[in-house]
């Protein structure tokens, strides 16, 4: 039989940090947020199961390290084979999990929400599962926006896709796409 140990959300925030470490992958993260300090913050007691190398936050759940932010009412990691981590935030009727994360080398961060966001550190991919809105900011301001049942951001091949709620992904979707401004110092028209 499984141990399970539940702790108070400060002790537990001590205890995972290595666990969370592979949750600033995607979007081209900042680079130097792999190197700050991660703060997770709960409402609620989470649990630890060392034997099935699972960690479980509960209630108004915020983890943050350096421009990374996820937001989400429940969040668990997983380790996988070969050290790899995987990451479920699921929110609740009209709080919707959410990602936040500066873009490296660039004035651009990507924010996005959904019922659940999936993270999987081995093949390099975010999911924003039911109801889901990516949203690109340079400078601030949305400059791209992509809505639909489910979104998947590739990092690795710096792809979006997203699929309607039909069967077998079909339906409407929508994407906003803003052309990159001109250049101050270009040649002028």
């Amino acid at each position: 039989m499984p141990k399970i140990l539940i702790v108070s959300p400060g002790v537990l925030a001590l205890l995972v940090p290595a666990l969370l470490l592979a949750l600033v992958g995607p979007t081209h993260a900042e680079k130097a947020d792999r190197n700050q300090p991660i703060v997770v913050e709960a409402d609620k007691p989470g649990t630890l199961d060392l034997q099935r190398q699972v960690v479980v936050f509960n209630g108004n759940v915020q983890i943050v390290q350096g421009t990374m932010i996820i937001r989400a009412e429940r969040i668990e990691v997983r380790e996988q084979t070969g050290g790899y981590r995987s990451a479920v935030a699921t929110g609740v009727a009209g709080q919707p999990a959410s990602y936040r994360q500066k873009r490296d080398g660039l004035n651009e961060t990507v924010e996005g929400s959904a019922d659940r966001i999936e993270y999987d550190a081995k093949a390099g991919t975010l999911r924003f599962v039911g109801n889901g809105a990516v949203r690109r900011l340079r400078n601030g301001v949305v400059a791209d926006e992509i809505t639909g049942a489910e979104i998947r951001w590739d990092d690795s091949a710096e792809l979006f896709s997203v699929q309607g709620s039909g069967p077998a992904g079909g339906g409407r979707v929508r994407a906003v796409l803003t052309p990159q401004p001109e250049a101050a110092s270009g040649p002028a028209r």
